[in-house]
């Protein structure tokens, strides 16, 4: 694809987790990484992790930070945000759509019907966030002609995971990739949307502290948060993201292995397929095509 070496980035949902990771895992020499969250002060979320801590980690590894306050649910301030990456790099070569709301309602027990019809919120800060995000990206990328929009999903989209709600803003999320390319590919710019594994975040340890040997199984084979990250570095690199990998969804830890990445520590993450009673082979699957 061809993209500049003095990248653009843009990650929004990353003042801990899964957007943090990937922030981290691109920062470089020449690579300036936007930081989008709600957090910007410590002891103001029931999580760990701000937005400056996560910027100042990139610097401190090499790359430029830089800290953005938006809540991703306000389309103004989403527009201020694309604004001031404008402004201020005037291009940007990568958006990783991450940011999504989380209820506390959403691994209670129980049918949709008996949870708060506040559950919707992940179709709002989720779904129509990504969409939003993704619109304003493009603005910038079409005119430079390359450029790569990266969807954070799950297998939820395909199998019951977390109910409705989440199950069918993943598919949702799957299926606009897909429909995004069909307009973007001309223009040289890319969409792919991956299927994060279970991975080791600070919501996940604390689950693994309260509920001590529970969670053993399922957190066998979780990765590193920096991992997805590792795999967008190479996916940016790879000749075949416009010919063969645009438009389509895979686990992430399959098209990790297609692209020869590991995780920190030196393993091979393994599908989730299996896991999760999935076909063993999905990557490449267009969900909804």
């Amino acid at each position: 694809m061809g993209l500049t070496s003095n990248r653009v980035v843009l990650v929004t949902g990353a003042s801990r987790g899964i957007g943090r990771g990937v922030a981290l895992a691109l920062a470089a020499p020449g690579t300036t990484v936007y930081i989008t969250g709600r957090t910007t002060r410590s002891g103001t979320a029931p999580l760990p992790g701000t937005i400056h801590d996560a910027a100042a980690e990139v610097t401190r590894r090499g790359g430029k930070g830089v800290a953005v306050a938006c809540d991703h649910g306000d389309d103004a301030a989403v527009a201020a945000l694309f604004a001031q990456i404008r402004r201020e790099a005037g291009r940007l070569d990568l958006l990783v759509n991450n940011a999504t709301a989380i209820p506390d309602a959403l691994v209670m027990p129980g049918g949709f019907w008996e949870k708060p019809l506040a559950m919707q919120a992940i179709l709002d800060v989720g779904f129509r966030s990504h969409y939003v995000a993704s619109w304003h990206a493009a603005q910038l990328m079409v005119p430079q002609r390359e450029g790569l929009i990266v969807m954070v999903s799950s297998p939820g989209a395909r199998c019951y995971l977390h109910g409705p709600a989440y199950g069918a803003g993943k598919a949702g999320i799957d299926k606009m990739s897909a429909d995004m390319w069909v307009d973007l590919k001309k223009h040289n710019v890319a969409t792919v949307s991956l299927w994060a594994g279970i991975t080791l975040t600070e919501r996940s340890a604390i689950a693994i502290k309260e509920h001590p040997g529970e969670y053993d199984a399922v957190m066998a084979n979780a990765v590193h948060p920096e991992f997805l990250g590792r795999v967008l570095d190479a996916l940016m690199k790879d000749p075949k993201l416009t010919t063969e990998r645009a438009g389509k969804t895979f686990y992430a830890a399959e098209l990790a292995r297609d692209l020869g990445v590991k995780d920190l520590d030196g393993r091979q993450p393994p599908s989730d397929a299996a896991f999760l009673g999935e076909p063993a082979q999905v990557s490449g699957a267009v969900i909804g095509g």
